[in-house]
């Protein structure tokens, strides 16, 4: 069955949605999302979000210190108009009912900032330590006044619908996706004259990550199948402080806990920061996964211990209630236990290629959140400025495509439906699960913190081998969630390869023990790839 809309959202997060609010401005909006309406990432983000709101703070010292934790590679035009355009597209939150948390004298209306790791000032809103919920709950309440926006649960999207492999034409437009509604077991197409990118990041590909399950990195592997440029894979950022216990399941213990002063320490009490970073535990999240990882092969450990012990329980209490009380469901009490963390696969740097307006290179796709290479995070995103990014290029894709949508018609080439080619049931799920795990460890184990070319070229291997088999998968048998999630990895953890093994350096959160050193003279770029879609395989830009 088709669905005709003026705009097509792919994921409701924080961009999908703000994107979605806008766009109801301009004509008929679809929120197609896999899961139900809350589930994503920026429901699980508790630190914040980073933007100059006081008066001891400024934009200059924001801009620095995101260049400074972007090693190098951040489009500086890009981090500009982000932080000086983040405070309206704040107001504009608080606008629509997000309640960020105040100082104790609240008739002030003064919020209560927070620092992370790699900022030189407070300046992280934040609403108690669950701050993505909050704006999640207020953004889908919006949403939900907005008559001519429609919400599609439990819709998976497969494929990006392109011109060009329709008519066989060089001309190309991204004219909409096939989406597979899981409830009813059915494959829709979804046509429209504009399609937003807005699915989130690619965690699940790593063993171990702060993401939740759905963050299987589709969007990615969506413009990627459809020809779409992809940029700086390789800088997967990973959060150093994961709770590390066998039923926490990636539960994240916020940056901003080091920021109210949480130590970290190896298990035999000793601080090790100090060593690595002169802003010790508060040092950018590269350097301290980086920090902790090292010691533990060196000791051994299988974790490390953050501690804030020292803050008591009543502070501890009121500023991470959440934290507390699920440190409290595996019976650790943080105003007397320090808290056993490792690092884990936190968020994506790099992804699909779009300009300061969210357009990729394919006409009619825009992409921004998680999702998108932006040029704002370089080589390592400063902490809490993701959802920035999100309100920030939502907004200016929202401009963009209202300058542009008086100039484009209909587009009336035929979209076929959606074909199985005589697809057949499968019995074998073990092929699903167990590639599923390959992929993950395969990832974690070579492509993880610490890298190397001999550990990329056998990653590479592997995953080349696996991807083959779950391509020949997916044509022979009917598709599943499970199926549809695990051709995503693979392609995703082809791309994070690939793009690992062109940098020929190490710089921010790409570390290769083969070129340990940063190489300004060669590598201040982009790592670009795209789909050659000659042979399979991609060209590099």
């Amino acid at each position: 069955m088709e669905k005709e809309y003026d705009f097509l959202v792919l994921g409701s997060g924080i961009a999908g949605l703000s994107f979605a609010i806008k766009a109801a401005e301009l004509g008929s909006v679809a929120i197609v999302t896999k899961k139900e309406e809350v589930e994503s990432n920026t429901n699980y983000a508790q630190g914040g979000i980073a933007a100059v709101t006081d008066d001891d703070d400024n934009f200059e010292s924001h801009i620095n210190d995101t260049l400074k934790s972007g090693s190098g590679l951040c489009r500086e035009d890009v981090v500009n108009f982000v932080i000086t355009e983040g405070p309206e597209r704040i107001r504009e939150l608080i606008d629509w009912g997000v309640h960020f948390t105040k100082t104790k004298d609240s008739k002030s209306g003064t919020y209560d900032l927070g620092r992370e790791g790699g900022h030189s000032r407070r300046r992280v809103l934040h609403a108690e330590d669950l701050t993505g919920r909050e704006i999640e709950r207020a953004l889908i309440e919006k949403v939900a006044s907005k008559k001519n926006i429609t919400i599609y649960e439990n819709f998976f999207s497969i494929d990006l619908i392109c011109k060009s492999k329709l008519t066989g034409h060089k001309e190309d437009r991204c004219l909409g996706a096939y989406a597979f509604d899981v409830d009813k077991n059915i494959v829709h197409t979804f046509r429209a004259k504009f399609v937003m990118l807005a699915t989130g990041g690619s965690g699940k590909v790593y063993l171990i990550t702060t993401n939740p399950d759905i963050a299987t990195g589709d969007g990615v592997a969506m413009a990627y199948r459809a020809g779409a440029e992809i940029a700086n894979m390789e800088f997967m950022q990973f959060h150093p402080t994961c709770l590390y216990h066998p039923d926490a399941k990636s539960f994240l213990i916020s940056e901003a806990v080091r920021g109210e002063g949480a130590v970290l320490k190896l298990r035999n009490g000793s601080k090790f920061m100090e060593k690595y970073h002169p802003m010790g535990a508060l040092a950018p999240r590269d350097v301290v996964a980086k920090a902790i990882d090292t010691e533990l092969k060196k000791s051994g450990d299988e974790y490390a211990l953050l501690d804030i012990t020292h803050m008591g329980r009543e502070f501890l209490v009121k500023r991470f209630p959440y934290i507390y009380n699920r440190c409290l469901e595996f019976d650790i009490d943080m105003a007397v236990d320090p808290i056993p963390v490792v690092p884990a696969a936190h968020y994506q740097c790099g992804g699909v290629l779009v300009n300061p307006f969210g357009e990729t290179s394919i006409d009619g796709l825009f992409a921004c959140g998680e999702v998108a290479c932006t040029g704002l995070h370089g080589a390592n995103r400063l902490a809490s400025n993701s959802l920035l990014e999100a309100l920030v290029f939502a907004h200016r894709a929202f401009k963009k495509i209202r300058e542009l949508l008086p100039t484009v018609e209909k587009d009336a080439t035929p979209i076929p439906p959606w074909d199985p080619k005589g697809a057949t049931e499968s019995d074998e799920s073990i092929v699903v699960s167990h590639n599923w795990d390959e992929i993950r460890m395969c990832m974690w184990n070579y492509v993880g913190i610490v890298r190397s070319d001999k550990r990329l070229e056998r990653a590479k291997r592997r995953i080349d081998l696996i991807a083959r088999e779950i391509e020949e998968y997916y044509w022979n048998f009917t598709i599943t969630t499970n199926l549809l999630e695990l051709r995503n990895i693979a392609t995703v953890a082809g791309i994070v390869i690939e793009c690992s093994r062109l940098r020929k350096e190490s710089r921010g959160l790409h570390y290769n023990l083969d070129y340990p050193e940063k190489n300004d003279v060669r590598w201040i770029k982009d790592t670009v790839i795209k789909k050659d879609w000659g042979n399979g395989g991609p060209n590099h830009e």
